[in-house]
């Protein structure tokens, strides 16, 4: 069954506001519109539970039972232990608490391997550790391509590396890296694997406990949620690490990794999340019978539009030799995040297609080290147009119409 188009954007309230439904909305890299169901979860938090979570009273109750069950709920589609879950302010927040607790293992001489295709938010927390002695080795994309070379990360790969850090996918090439695969390679030599998923979960949240990360990190308000950041971190390493919390939570794996109170409201809102995704799997007639399986049939449908009309903008864009396009000009091979290098800064080429409805992003997009390795000044930048499910192929039209006229 396809997607349910209409069904789909009726369940996301911004496309019934004045101000936002009829321009189309092409920067869902940088964070995406929530789903109903998370508004509706956030605003009954404000308005009958805002008070402090799990105490003897009703309120208070209902409130901790709304944290559990979003906790619950997204490790379940995530097919990892409830445990597992940490939430956190940001991605970039997280990943510096989790570099914080790697710093206070490692020995000088350990090694970590990042790479330059990433977001700075997986690349500078773990860059920072070399001041105490530890090695930093850089697995380089191709600058013609933005691919990234599986050989490039086994000519690394020796008993001094204790993590490998790398994007599902890039949030400026766009290109879905095979985390599976990498992840045997990583652990085979006897290191951590940390995956920075915010720029691929937007597709389908990940099963986890099938790619086989230790860390999975991404971003709820970029996956129709609430300003969250999530990281699931698998049981052996949390085991591992030292608790970055207060001492008395220093038993409870879900707070080891959490230094200061967490945002109640915005996590009890999280359940919304998996209740959408139910949605989705059971209006479209899914057949999943757990929590992991209807959330491989929702990734599956989602991506599936996504190619649909994600090939015509590639053709567009590829066949204008004005125009360089960063990454795959393939559907089956990336997300539907599309860098292009214009003539002219991609800030300007943003707000020119602003002036004509489109809602679209310019700039380095925090992918600074990413942009030098592909040959591009970071202050020039690119345009970029990222959608997802939610999107029709008259927006993409509407794009490729709007581009032809500013190019």
């Amino acid at each position: 069954m396809p997607l349910d188009l209409n069904h789909v954007r009726s369940q996301f309230p911004a496309f019934s506001e004045p101000c936002l439904a009829d321009k189309p909305f092409f920067e869902n890299a940088g964070g995406s519109f929530p789903c109903g169901q998370v508004v509706d979860r956030l605003t009954r938090f404000y308005r009958q539970r805002k008070v402090q979570p799990y105490g003897p009273y009703a309120a208070s109750a209902a409130g901790g039972e709304e944290m559990d069950e979003a906790r619950l709920r997204l490790a379940g589609i995530l097919g990892i232990e409830t445990d597992e879950i940490g939430f956190g302010p940001s991605t970039t927040q997280n990943t510096y608490v989790l570099a914080q607790a790697f710093g206070t293992r490692l020995e000088p001489g350990d090694a970590i391997i990042v790479t330059d295709q990433d977001h700075e938010a997986n690349i500078g927390p773990w860059r920072r550790l070399s001041r105490q002695g530890i090695e930093i080795r850089l697995w380089k994309l191709d600058p013609e391509t933005g691919h990234l070379p599986i050989a490039g990360l086994e000519r690394w790969l020796d008993q001094r590396v204790r993590l490998v850090c790398f994007p599902h996918c890039s949030n400026i090439v766009g290109e879905i890296n095979p985390v599976e695969e990498i992840c045997k390679l990583v652990r085979e030599a006897g290191a951590w694997s940390c995956v920075d998923g915010v720029s691929f979960a937007p597709h389908g949240l990940p099963n986890i406990g099938r790619l086989g990360s230790d860390i999975y990190l991404f971003s709820t308000y970029k996956t129709y949620g609430p300003h969250q950041g999530i990281m699931a971190v698998r049981r052996p390493l949390l085991d591992w690490l030292p608790n970055q919390g207060h001492d008395f939570n220093a038993d409870l794996r879900a707070l080891r990794l959490t230094p200061a109170g967490p945002d109640h409201a915005q996590i009890a809102a999280c359940a919304g999340i998996a209740d959408y995704v139910d949605w989705l799997h059971d209006h479209h007639g899914g057949s999943g019978t757990s929590a992991a399986g209807r959330g491989e049939f929702v990734g599956r449908l989602m991506r599936e539009h996504e190619r649909r009309l994600l090939q015509p903008l590639l053709d567009a864009v590829s066949s204008r030799n004005s125009v360089r396009l960063i990454g795959p000009a393939r559907p089956d091979r990336k997300v539907p995040t599309v860098s292009m290098l214009l003539d002219r800064p991609g800030r300007t080429g943003a707000e020119s297609l602003a002036e004509l409805g489109i809602m679209i992003g310019g700039g380095d997009f925090y992918g600074v080290r990413c942009l030098k390795a592909l040959g591009v000044d970071p202050g020039f930048g690119v345009l970029r147009a990222s959608f997802v499910h939610y999107t029709s192929a008259e927006d993409v039209q509407r794009l490729i119409e709007a581009l032809d006229r500013i190019l």
